[in-house]
């Protein structure tokens, strides 16, 4: 599973990005997580409000930062 957090590196998308490595090891899953800078690549998503969290290609939200309970939910579901 590849998880990537789009957003350029504001409070918010770091945020994210905690509450999501806290998410993968309460579930003990193999995950990949990547950051996501680029303006170009976050338009491509279809993104237009930061952070984002994409999972497997598939924006799940964006926006707003995620509780790590959330994250839980996408990733195991």
């Amino acid at each position: 599973m590849i998880v990537k957090i789009l957003g350029s590196g504001c409070a918010n998308c770091k945020k994210l990005y905690t509450n999501t490595e806290e998410a993968i090891k309460d579930l003990a899953i193999d995950v990949t997580i990547q950051e996501v800078k680029d303006l170009d690549e976050i338009i491509n998503y279809g993104v237009m409000k930061t952070p984002a969290l994409v999972v497997d290609e598939k924006v799940k939200a964006s926006g707003r930062v995620l509780g790590k309970e959330e994250i839980k939910k996408l990733l195991a579901g």
